[in-house]
């Protein structure tokens, strides 16, 4: 019986040690903390396009040739902001208006609005900073 117990007790803490050991990353990654408050235009090529949680994202080569990361909202607020798996692909120009991270050793940004043929697609509205 103690063996069972034991083994309960070490499964627990193990679990519980896993989840605070992820933790900082899901922490660090959420929100906006990490971004810089001034926001940046990025114009350039898609390259790939992610539909995956925890956020769609998309590689985008600028114009310098530097290839910049580019997170866009989560999956249900991009939906609801036009942007689905169909709205983009490789080799369509795109500009984003969006955050970069405050490291800029990383190519980086958090979008608020992604342009693509004309078309806006506010991912949040309510950031969008007018010039």
């Amino acid at each position: 019986m103690t063996i069972a117990i034991e083994r309960r007790v070490f499964l627990y803490l193990a679990g519980a040690g896993a989840a605070i050991s992820l933790a900082p990353n899901a922490f660090a990654h959420h929100g906006w903390s990490w971004a810089e408050g001034e926001q940046m235009e990025l114009k350039g090529t898609i390259k790939t396009v992610s539909m995956a949680p925890p956020h769609p994202s998309l590689e985008v080569a600028a114009e310098d040739g530097v290839l910049w990361r580019v997170d866009l909202a989560n999956p249900g607020q991009t939906q609801r902001a036009g942007f689905t798996g169909d709205t983009a692909k490789p080799g369509d120009a795109v500009t984003v208006l969006g955050n970069r991270a405050k490291d800029r050793g990383k190519a980086w940004m958090k979008a608020v609005r992604v342009t693509i043929a004309g078309k806006n697609y506010d991912m949040y509205p309510d950031r969008i900073q007018t010039r």
